[in-house]
């Protein structure tokens, strides 16, 4: 995202970021997993519509998002066998390890991509020494999901806002 949209996008993140620091309920704490694809729906959806999903709504996500993942699965050799596969058939859930492309496929495109150090400082708060080592571009995601890549894999996830995480 090059032009005059770009440092108006960081500035919007870096107000929201400092927003959240202000507030003692927004804590950040840091986890191995992370959105699960209904999750994301859900507060996507909330956020379009100002209202949730109905029943056939959800009926509706659900078939569809299965067979994405289904054609996603068939396509990947090896992995119809893998421990792997029930992270997208069973938990729908973003794990630290996955590619890009796995990511996308449970929950989506990122709603802003940053490589700024200084933002993904701003999110990962006081997990940054630990994130910083493997963070070249963070992508947030609704419901207050920061996820750190290095290359292409998924290095480490943050997450601000929620109850304390099971």
């Amino acid at each position: 995202m090059r032009g005059s949209a770009a440092p108006l996008l960081r500035a919007a993140l870096a107000l929201t970021l400092l927003a959240g620091c202000a507030s003692q309920k927004d804590t950040v704490q840091r986890a191995t997993e992370g959105p699960t694809a209904d999750e994301i729906y859900i507060a996507r959806f909330l956020k379009g519509y100002g209202r949730g999903p109905t029943f056939d709504e959800t009926a509706a996500w659900r078939e569809d998002f299965d067979k994405k993942v289904s054609a996603y699965i068939s396509r990947q050799p090896g992995m119809v066998v893998s421990p792997r596969v029930s992270q997208f058939r069973v938990q729908r859930r973003v794990a630290v390890g996955m590619t890009r492309e796995e990511v996308t496929v449970l929950v989506g495109a990122p709603d802003a991509v940053v490589s700024d150090e200084k933002l993904m400082e701003a999110a990962a708060r006081q997990f940054w020494p630990e994130v910083r080592t493997h963070a070249k571009e963070m992508w947030n995601y609704p419901a207050g999901w920061q996820l750190y890549f290095d290359g292409d894999r998924l290095a480490d996830l943050t997450v601000i806002g929620r109850p304390p995480l099971e």
